[in-house]
Parts: C-alpha cells; sequence; structure tokens
C-alpha cells in the first residue's frame, strides 16, 4: 500500500511539477520521496532553488510559512491544516510588542520555529544551529529571546556577556524529557555518545556529549561508528538505524515523538497534490517583508 502511494505521488510530482520537501522528523516513507530533505530553515532556502513553481512542504504550519516568506511567487501547500506547532504560537506578536515599547534598549530574537506574525516583529531570527554565532554577533547587549526558553538558555549560558532575558515557550515534546532518564540512558548504554538537542531542558543537557541541531546530530553519528543515544525526535533514531544498520542507536526518551510531525501521510500528501485537502499558506505582504527582514538580518549576523 506504501509502495503504491509513492509511486503515484512520484507521477504525480512529474506530470504537474510539484517538489516535495520533508523535515527530517517525517517518517520514512515520506522522506523517501521528498525532494529534499532536511531542517526547517535549510528547506526554506532550498526551495529558493527549485524551478518548481508549486512546492508541498511536509512538515508544520510555520515550515510552509518560512518557505512563502523566502519564496512568495511559489505556491506552498501545507498537506494537513492542523499539523501546528505548540512552540510556534506560545507568544502572541501584541505581547512581544508591548515588550519593545517597554523595554526599547532591548532587542528581540525569535527562534525560526514561530508564525510569520511572529517573526514579523522580532529583529532577527535564528536557528537551533546558528543562535550562538548570531547572538554573538549581534551589538546590541540586551535581548529578548522568544519562544524557547531552553534554547534561550543554552545561549545564555554560552554567550554570558549579552544580557539575554528568556520567556516561557518551549517545545513540550523536548521539555519532558527528565534527569532521571538520562541518568537511566547513561547507565543502559555506558559506551554511547548522548547527542542532544538544545530544545532540551538545561539540567538535561548538562548529561550531554554532543549538544546541537537536528543537522549536527545526523551529521555527527553519520561520521562516527559509534553508538549513541538520540536526544531528539524518534525519527531521527529511525533514520540512522536505516542508514547505518551496523550501529546500534537508542532514543533518550519514549517521549520524544512528536505529534503534529507525525500527523503528515502518504495520503495526505497526495490528495494534497491533486488539490483535495491541506492548505495553500498566504501571507499578507506587509508581514511577509517584516519577517523576511528577520531572516535576512539572520543571514547577515550568521555570515
Amino acid at each position: 500500500m506504501l509502495r503504491t502511494l509513492q509511486d503515484q505521488i512520484i507521477q504525480l510530482k512529474k506530470e504537474q511539477d510539484i517538489a516535495i520537501l520533508a523535515h527530517s522528523y517525517q517518517s520514512p516513507d515520506i522522506l523517501e520521496i521528498a525532494d529534499c530533505k532536511g531542517d526547517s530553515y535549510a528547506l526554506s532556502v532550498a526551495a529558493e532553488k527549485l524551478s518548481q513553481q508549486t512546492v508541498v512542504m511536509c512538515g508544520v504550519r510555520f515550515m510552509a510559512e518560512t518557505v512563502k516568506i523566502l519564496s512568495p511567487e511559489k505556491k506552498v501547500i501545507l498537506p494537513v491544516t492542523d499539523a501546528t506547532c505548540p512552540m510556534a504560537e506560545q507568544i502572541t506578536p501584541e505581547r512581544v510588542l508591548q515588550f519593545k515599547e517597554e523595554h526599547p534598549d532591548y532587542q528581540v530574537v525569535a527562534y525560526v520555529n514561530t508564525t510569520a506574525q511572529l517573526k514579523a516583529v522580532c529583529d532577527v531570527c535564528v536557528t537551533s544551529s546558528s543562535a550562538l554565532n548570531i547572538v554573538k554577533n549581534m551589538e546590541a547587549k540586551n535581548i529578548l529571546f522568544i519562544p524557547d526558553k531552553n534554547l534561550g538558555s543554552y545561549v545564555k549560558a554560552n554567550v554570558p556577556d549579552k544580557n539575554i532575558v528568556l520567556w516561557d515557550g518551549c517545545c513540550p515534546v523536548h521539555n519532558s524529557v527528565t534527569e532521571a532518564e538520562c541518568l537511566a540512558a547513561k547507565q543502559a548504554y555506558p559506551n554511547a555518545k548522548l547527542l542532544m538537542h538544545p530544545e532540551l531542558p538545561a539540567d538535561v543537557l548538562q548529561y550531554a556529549d554532543v549538544v546541537g541541531s537536528t543537522a549536527d546530530i545526523l551529521k555527527y553519528a553519520r561520521q562516527s561508528d559509534e553508538d549513541c543515544i538520540i536526544g531528539t525526535e524518534k525519527s531521527i533514531a529511525d533514520t540512522l538505524k536505516l542508514e547505518k544498520p551496523g550501529c546500534h542507536y537508542h532514543l533518550l526518551s519514549k517521549k520524544l515523538m512528536c505529534p503534529d510531525m507525525r500527523v503528515t501521510t502518504l495520503a495526505d500528501i497526495l490528495k494534497a497534490m491533486k488539490g483535495e485537502g491541506g492548505d495553500v499558506i498566504e501571507l499578507d505582504e506587509t508581514i511577509r517583508q517584516n519577517a523576511k527582514r528577520a531572516i535576512d538580518e539572520m543571514i547577515r549576523l550568521g555570515q
């Protein structure tokens, strides 16, 4: 059944000149039929270079919005309407604007895991892999970091010369991992390297051998023959097990499964390509341009 759906999608891609982007957290059957795979920002950059004018973004809504921000001329489709990211919507733009009015000497740094409306009221975006470098390169001393308190805490600990204020957002999946689970995993697999995403809480990150983005974790594991404990979404461990069956990849916690990332299926993708489901992403042009300025600043400071 899966193979039949994959064949139908591949054929329709050719007939309608459609590109499929898939976040690394998607299931293996979706990753197999994707034209581009990677984290949210890498996919947005890749979309700019594609010749196809229609893009299906297999992930969550803020990822599809980011593709549209950078490629406004393209038709961007999110296959499942309610595929959202809780963290991206935990803070309102109005709250950010109020903070900026009350604290004019602060600049606002937004994790790329935010809505287009939030990006539009911030000064610069960051990814989990670029956050440290960008915050170090900012001229501002006073910084509000939104929405992820865990990634923000990691940045604050590693850039002590900045005055960084954290807010109360987080990824509920990563934030659920406990210190006890880390200790249990290290005891169960004493020779394995513990690879952890900075969206995990600070008290958990202290046990990491490597802290990095999804792309960083994949890169480390692919280049190493060591056994690894994967401290991010389960699909990363699944991908590595398929790629390197001779190595052992253990999931840090059974709770590391994102329901929003798992909601998209091959059937949803096929329906979206046929115009029978999903959402075509539309953005107000003023919001898009303001959000793009924050992304452009990310690129400038990240160099």
